[in-house]
């Protein structure tokens, strides 16, 4: 059974012969084509048919108006020919008045073929779609967003990669939001109208990713243009779902890759090494300029890589030259900015960081540090490690939305932050480990002591117990430390070994 061919088809269709509106109606279609050499030539009595002709269009006015009038006085409400376009403009108005369709083709066989694809070859129409894609796989690409690109100039039509109602990449064309909201994600295939676009989408298979479906669409397409589009998109799924997982291991060693630079970096604490400095240059990163670092880490159980790849684009985004990897259980990262930038522009910048925090907080449970503005190689390993401190800070207050930044922290709570590294906590605890015995309760009593100001009366008050009990204790301590507290540096390295030992 036949379908109708609706011109918004035939001017979707990629090989239509190079067919054009110059006049009449654009809303219309046809049942069947009437191909000739000659207007004389085709059949008279027909009922709204398309004609075409292979023979130029007249050149004089009145020769022009003629053929129009018998044209339609035939019963075709459409006529393609070659150098309609160079029509009278009188010719044209009066294809418009007696509504007749005028189209201009540079390649009238070609447009003839279209037509018959379009209303009697589904399989015909499905395989030369079928071909083109196949084609598609015949050149290099370089990645996923390559791969589409040649699909769609082949198809001559739009190709979108979605997960969850969200594009993450297109070719050929933007898809449209109101198409986007329609496809279906449960079905194998699914096909989907929205205005005069359409859309033929079929599930990607991905071990790791379960709501990833490939797209093709267009404008004005008919139903079997759509049907070969479903068929089209199911023989390109299984390149685009090997092409995503290419890209997918490339990633993840890339990422490797920049997070052991990073760790290198650092370690040198702003020390030059030729090395290191080769391969920051060749992944793009600047050591001169100032930086503003920031970090991200887990606050429960997260895939440090799924965190870079959700920040990325928003990350891209934010003014200013900005890089991030994969460090431990989190992620590391910094904005490079070539010149001094004011001190609104820094502003801007960590209300940009807060934003992608906040963003980031909607999948992950992150906390983010963010450390302050510092210049060249060393400044830049300096504010990593202040974000790495913010950080930690953050992932205990809540009250901050777990959003801390170095600028707005005293002094106090930066040391607290040093506390907790790898090499403060055991030296912290063999120093106070003679405290341990009888239950801790030396311990208990220095922690409190110095929290309430080296005072024996509030620290009695605070521990409910006799000025006399915590006066011995704090002899007691004295002499198994060997520390004198009445020195202020002594009582504040006790200080910090107790938070060390005992954290809030």
């Amino acid at each position: 059974m036949s379908d109708r061919l609706m011109l918004s088809g035939l001017l979707a269709h990629a090989e239509n012969g190079g067919v054009r509106v110059v006049a009449g109606p654009v809303d219309v279609s046809w049942q069947a084509v009437a191909v000739e050499s000659q207007e004389d030539e085709l059949p008279g009595d027909v009922d709204g048919l398309l004609a075409v002709l292979t023979a130029s269009a007249p050149v004089t006015t009145w020769q022009q108006d003629a053929m129009l009038r018998r044209v339609r006085d035939r019963g075709f409400t459409g006529l393609a020919m070659p150098g309609a376009a160079d029509m009278d403009a009188g010719a044209m108005r009066l294809a418009s008045r007696i509504g007749l369709t005028l189209l201009d083709v540079a390649r009238p066989v070609q447009l003839a073929k279209a037509c018959w694809m379009l209303i009697e070859a589904r399989d015909a129409l499905t395989l030369g779609q079928v071909r083109k894609v196949a084609q598609s796989f015949e050149y290099s690409a370089h990645d996923l967003a390559d791969l589409l690109r040649h699909i769609a100039a082949n198809l001559g039509l739009g190709v979108a990669l979605v997960e969850a109602g969200a594009v993450l990449h297109e070719a050929g064309g933007a898809l449209d939001p109101d198409v986007l909201s329609a496809i279906g994600s449960d079905s194998w295939i699914d096909l989907t109208r929205a205005g005069d676009v359409a859309a033929a989408s079929v599930r990607v298979d991905n071990p790791g990713r379960s709501g990833l479906r490939l797209v093709l669409f267009g404008r004005g397409l008919g139903e079997a243009q759509l049907q070969a589009l479903s068929v089209a998109a199911e023989v390109a799924m299984p390149a685009v779902a090997g092409r995503i997982l290419i890209d997918e291991v490339a990633e993840v060693n890339d990422v490797a890759v920049s997070s052991g630079l990073l760790r290198d970096f650092v370690d040198l604490h702003g020390m030059p090494d030729t090395d290191v400095e080769r391969r920051m240059t060749e992944r793009g990163w600047r050591t001169a300029g100032h930086h503003l670092g920031f970090r991200m880490v887990a606050r429960g159980r997260l895939d440090p890589f799924s965190l870079l790849r959700s920040i990325g684009p928003d990350l891209s985004a934010i003014d200013g030259e900005a890089h991030a990897t994969t460090t431990g259980r989190g992620v590391g990262g910094w904005l490079t900015f070539a010149e001094a930038p004011s001190p609104d522009r820094v502003e801007r910048a960590v209300a940009a960081l807060r934003e992608l925090h906040s963003s980031a907080l909607r999948a992950f449970t992150v906390a983010t540090g963010v450390g302050s503005l510092q210049s060249g190689p060393e400044g830049l390993a300096g504010t990593l490690d202040e974000a790495g401190d913010a950080a930690r800070i953050a992932a205990a207050r809540s009250a901050t939305g777990w959003f801390v930044r170095v600028d707005s922290l005293g002094l106090d709570q930066l040391l607290l932050a040093w506390t907790g590294n790898d090499t403060f906590v055991p030296a912290a605890q063999s120093l106070l480990a003679p405290l341990q015995e009888g239950g801790g309760e030396l311990l208990d009593t220095l922690s409190a002591y110095l929290d309430n100001e080296s005072g024996i009366a509030a620290t009695a008050l605070a521990l409910g117990l006799h000025r006399n009990t915590v006066a011995v204790r704090i002899r007691r301590v004295q002499e198994l430390l060997g520390i004198d507290m009445t020195d202020p540096e002594a009582r504040l390295a006790l200080h910090l070994a107790c938070r060390a030992v005992r954290p809030r």
